[in-house]
């Protein structure tokens, strides 16, 4: 079986203030908060753990709020190769209100030379020709905007597959590096960063994933939001469309992506069906808060109502 690595080098934990009304200048009263252990890699452990596979979860915590993550961590079975630092976790709010959810996103810790050295120690130990690793989220202040593209060539090196999903000056480093992921997930806006122009089309968003398979990427999925998302390989281009759903909280979702990619990619599926399950994870995820997953039975139930369309461009 395929082990799955996360790697969370800026992890958060999310809080989730809900309003009655967001209103900029005014004092309000929260009906509710939560507070989640989040980070792109982490979110994807955990809707992977829900799923039923195994997972590790590597990255950097600070000792000084690391409680909220260690519990995850135990309640939902998850391997914990986290690196800890002195210090606090980021927190990042997420206000919600009936017109949608509101981010400020906290900067994170600082990552010194020791700790990085450690971080790669621990992905040396743990990536081998069996692994599927999953590098994902924002760098920390201490890490070069190269450092994604550098861990791709040590983890391909040691035969493992490697699933960035990143966005900015690191995503365009992986993108430009000699040696390449095996699947990028960027967003609309994300993968416009990298062509230099508007995608306002379906038809323009699978002529520049096929940019990427040319530059030398297997797989590219673009995450659309409520259009559902597309996936490109060389001979194969898919427009997949979730139901309509009602959303308990949009918090993770992207990342429930990501995991239903991993879990489509670890099981050896079509295209079609890998798509089916990614797109399933995210819609599952909608109706939950926090980066949770429904029961299986419900994600199945939701990936046979996604409907998959051949594209050609």
């Amino acid at each position: 079986m395929t082990r799955i690595l996360t790697l969370t080098l800026n992890p958060a934990i999310d809080r989730t203030v809900t309003l009655d009304r967001l209103a900029p200048g005014e004092v309000h009263r929260a009906r509710a908060v939560r507070d989640d252990a989040g980070g792109k890699g982490i979110n994807v452990a955990s809707c992977l753990a829900d799923w039923g596979l195994p997972v590790t979860a590597a990255g950097v915590l600070g000792a000084g709020n690391a409680a909220v993550f260690e519990a995850l961590f135990l309640a939902k079975g998850i391997a914990d190769r986290c690196v800890c630092v002195a210090g606090e976790t980021r927190i990042n709010l997420k206000l919600v209100d009936p017109a949608g959810t509101t981010d400020v996103n906290l900067p994170g810790l600082t990552l010194d030379p020791a700790t990085l050295r450690a971080v790669r120690a621990v992905l040396a130990e743990a990536a081998g020709p069996d692994t599927l690793v999953v590098l994902a989220g924002s760098l920390p202040a201490g890490a070069g905007t190269g450092l994604y593209a550098e861990l791709t060539a040590e983890l391909k090196s040691r035969g493992a597959r490697v699933l960035l999903d990143a966005s900015g000056p690191p995503l365009a480093a992986g993108l430009a590096a000699a040696t390449l992921p095996d699947v990028v997930k960027p967003n609309r806006h994300e993968l416009e960063e990298w062509a230099g122009h508007p995608l306002p089309t379906l038809v323009d968003v699978v002529e520049a994933a096929r940019g990427l398979v040319r530059r030398g990427i297997p797989l590219v999925a673009v995450s659309l939001g409520a259009e559902g998302a597309v996936f490109v390989r060389e001979r194969e281009a898919l427009h997949a469309l979730a139901p309509a759903i009602e959303v308990a909280s949009t918090v993770g979702a992207g990342d429930a992506l990501v995991a239903g990619l991993v879990a489509g990619l670890v099981a050896d599926l079509s295209l079609a069906d890998t798509a089916r399950l990614a797109l399933a994870f995210a819609a599952g995820k909608l109706t939950r808060a926090g980066a949770n997953l429904p029961g299986r039975e419900e994600v199945e139930a939701i990936a046979g109502a996604i409907e998959v369309r051949t594209l050609t461009a």
